[in-house]
């Protein structure tokens, strides 16, 4: 059973966010409604070393320890948010203890959806990734991101060879979005039992951010990309996640194909847990850190 937190957290969602992602309508509204400012929170600034940059006319911000004075470790870190909600308090408090760990995190704010689309997002990631390993060499580079952060890091990840740049060590994706399509039969059974998404909605974003293409382009649904050639990836997810079977596939294909994928379930636990004050996150947050902490 679910710790009281987590039945509370589910009730919360299930009643104040899902229903928007259950109508076409509302997400459309929800879609053109106003954005978040992206700024880290004060807390952040008075923990950390931080700095912002442009990169092709979008932002960049370091985050760096204290303890540290030129980290020589990395977490190139991308946020979710459905492409459509900016960076919250809860990505900021996973970066600060990558920080804390002794890693310079980077994070870039990529353009969400209606104002830019997918197509916006890779040269920015590219520019960015260029600059980082300028400093940090790739094999103690890691790449990470949750939900619609989690299927970008996964597909950025498979253009490196075309880029012409080195892999990172690693990638630690958290409940990634990694199939737009939402086309999976198994979906439908884990629906009932997720307090927050539904592929209603979910769709309705998907096309916005494609700006008319095709949702199962690699770009878009990289579970339908090149699988062979990926760095080593750890994939977190819950049973009550609808994003399940599709992380399950994933693996599966990764593994079918000679990859090295490993997948961590957590029974009754919702979307990107390991983000949330939850019990059910802490044993995968702390297992995400012992990754942060060995590179």
């Amino acid at each position: 059973m679910s710790s009281l937190v987590t039945r509370l957290a589910s009730l919360a969602l299930r009643v104040f966010r899902k229903p928007t992602l259950e109508s076409a309508e509302e997400t459309r509204e929800w879609l053109h409604g106003p954005k978040e400012e992206p700024h880290p929170p004060l807390w952040l600034t008075g923990r950390h070393w931080i700095t912002l940059r442009e990169v092709g006319g979008f932002s960049v911000y370091t985050v760096l320890p204290r303890t540290v004075e030129q980290p020589r470790k990395a977490v190139l870190y991308l946020h979710g948010g459905t492409y459509v909600t900016e960076i919250t308090a809860w990505h900021w408090v996973l970066i600060s203890r990558m920080a804390d760990a002794g890693c310079r995190v980077e994070v870039p704010i990529y353009g969400l959806a209606p104002e830019h689309t997918y197509r916006e997002a890779f040269p920015f990631l590219t520019e960015a990734y260029r600059e980082l390993l300028a400093d940090v060499a790739p094999e103690r580079t890691l790449l990470a991101g949750d939900s619609a952060g989690g299927g970008l890091a996964l597909a950025f990840a498979q253009t490196l060879p075309g880029a012409g740049l080195p892999e990172p060590v690693r990638l630690v994706l958290i409940s990634p979005w990694a199939d737009m399509t939402m086309s999976n039969p198994d979906i439908a059974d884990v629906e009932e039992r997720d307090p927050w998404l539904s592929p209603v909605g979910m769709v309705e974003a998907a096309r916005v951010w494609a700006g008319g293409d095709d949702l199962s382009l690699p770009r878009l649904s990289p579970v339908y990309g090149e699988l062979a050639a990926l760095p080593p990836m750890d994939l977190y997810i819950g049973t009550r996640d609808l994003l399940l079977p599709d992380t399950r596939r994933l693996h599966e294909l990764v593994t079918e194909v000679g990859g090295d994928s490993h997948i961590y379930e957590e029974q009754g636990a919702f979307h990107i847990h390991p983000l949330v004050p939850v019990p059910e996150g802490s044993s995968a947050r702390e297992r995400i850190m012992r990754t942060v902490e060995e590179l």
